[in-house]
């Protein structure tokens, strides 16, 4: 059982270095550039204290909900979630080091089939088989700061589970400022990958503000 608990304490440790908004979270406005391309679209985004999101001004419809998307995963990543309510009725064992000396971190009992590679305090490694779609999401660099640390180079990589065929490969460059007492993504930089095309989109995101409280 010894290494059982280790395996537990090690993933703990990591999961809750990783930066996410408190529960005073205000949350923010701001202005976005989307390009892909030649094409440039503006608008509106919002992540509410609740952590819903709102995207507004956006003409076209397939940009706006790529937008929300996007959002939506930033909520997902800085959402905070209790390692027990998350993991508490995981098992976790320890697997292989690999020459970078990030450490398998095996785990029965996720819905999802995760499992993780972590290195020192940060998850580097995150690996799922999702039904008909297989993804290893690799870190490559982080931003720490004095609460956690946050992702800023990584990529993804989604695979046919049957037949291990390559079906996309994303590539993902981060960049956070510090607004007030929270940390916000000014800007993302995506390269997609997919039967031999390369896209860059980037978001922009600008007059970035914290929420004033509601006065109750």
């Amino acid at each position: 059982m010894t290494e059982q608990a280790n395996a537990r304490d090690l993933f703990r440790a990591a999961y809750e270095h990783r930066y996410t908004w408190d529960s005073n979270f205000p949350g923010y406005s701001a202005d976005i550039e989307l390009k892909q391309g030649d094409e440039v679209y503006t608008g509106h985004v919002s992540i509410k204290p609740d952590m819903s999101v709102e995207v507004s001004g956006i003409a076209d419809e397939e940009v706006q909900q790529s937008v929300y998307t996007q959002m939506r995963d930033i909520v997902t990543h800085r959402k905070r979630s209790s390692f027990e309510k998350s993991h508490g009725k995981n098992s976790f064992t320890l697997g292989e080091q690999d020459s970078s000396g990030a450490v398998e971190i095996l785990v029965q009992g996720d819905s999802m089939g995760s499992n993780y590679k972590i290195r020192g305090l940060s998850i580097c490694q995150v690996s799922r088989v999702m039904g008909r779609m297989a993804f290893v999401i690799d870190t490559h660099n982080s931003l720490e700061t004095p609460e956690g640390s946050l992702a800023s180079h990584y990529d993804a990589i989604f695979r046919n589970p049957q037949t291990d065929e390559i079906i996309r490969e994303l590539e993902f460059e981060d960049t956070f400022e510090k607004i007030g007492d929270y940390y916000v993504m000014t800007q993302q930089v995506v390269r997609s990958k997919e039967k031999g095309e390369l896209t860059t989109t980037e978001f922009k995101y600008s007059n970035v503000k914290l929420l004033e409280p509601a006065v109750v």
